[in-house]
C-alpha cells in the first residue's frame, strides 16, 4: 500500500546548480552530433544503464541522427557505504538484444571509481560486440580508482555529491531539468 512520505523541496538543499538546463542541453546535442558523426553509415545500438541514464539517453537520441535501437540494463554494485564500491556488479536487468557483432554504445549518466562500468565493460565485451565504448553525462575523474575509457563525455565534474537529470537521492529528484549539488547538512529524508 502507499505511504505518504514528507520530502523537503530540493530549495532547501540545493547547494548550487552545477549545470544549468541551457548549458546540459547545449553539451548533449554536441555530443549527439559527433556520435552521428562518427557511427555515419554504421548499425548502433544504444544500452542505457538504468536509473540514472534514462533522461540523458531521451535527449541524446534526439541529437543521434544515424539509425539506431535501442536496449537497457540495470545495473548494482557491491559496496560498503553510499560512496564505495567492491568493484563486484550485479546485472538486475540484462539486455534483450543479441549484441554479437553489433555497434554498442552504452549510455551512463556518470562514472565515478569506475567499478561498475568497468565490470559492465568486461560482461559485454565477452559477447563479442564489434565495438564497445561508453557515453558519460558526468565524469567525476578525481574520484576514479581504475581507468576507464570514456568515449563521450559530457562534462568532468568535481568530487560533489550531485543530483537532478537523472541522478537521484534516495531515488528522488530524478526529474530536475538541471545537475544541482546536494548540501548534506541540510538534507533530511523525511523532511
Amino acid at each position: 500500500m502507499f505511504h505518504e512520505i514528507d520530502m523537503q523541496d530540493y530549495h532547501e538543499f540545493l547547494s548550487e546548480i552545477l549545470i544549468p538546463e541551457d548549458v546540459l542541453q547545449n553539451r548533449i546535442a554536441e555530443v549527439g552530433a559527433k556520435i552521428s558523426r562518427d557511427y555515419h553509415g554504421q548499425d548502433l545500438l544504444l544500452v542505457c544503464i538504468l536509473r540514472g541514464g534514462v533522461l540523458f539517453l531521451a535527449d541524446l537520441m534526439r541529437h543521434i541522427t544515424v539509425p539506431h535501437t535501442l536496449d537497457f540494463m540495470a545495473v548494482s554494485s557491491y559496496g560498503v557505504g553510499a560512496r564505495s564500491t567492491t568493484g563486484q556488479a550485479r546485472i538486475n536487468l540484462d539486455l534483450n538484444t543479441d549484441i554479437h557483432n553489433r555497434n554498442v554504445l552504452l549510455i551512463e549518466d556518470i562514472v565515478d571509481s569506475g567499478y561498475t562500468i568497468k565490470s559492465v565493460m568486461e560482461i559485454l565485451s565477452a559477447r563479442k560486440p564489434k565495438t564497445l565504448r561508453i557515453c558519460a553525462l558526468l565524469d567525476k575523474a578525481e574520484r576514479r580508482e581504475i581507468p576507464v575509457p570514456l568515449d563521450y563525455c559530457g562534462f568532468t565534474i568535481p568530487d560533489k555529491f550531485v543530483f537532478g537529470y537523472g541522478l537521484d537521492i534516495d531515488e528522488y529528484y530524478r526529474n530536475l531539468p538541471f545537475v544541482g549539488v546536494l548540501d548534506i547538512a541540510k538534507y533530511h529524508p523525511e523532511g
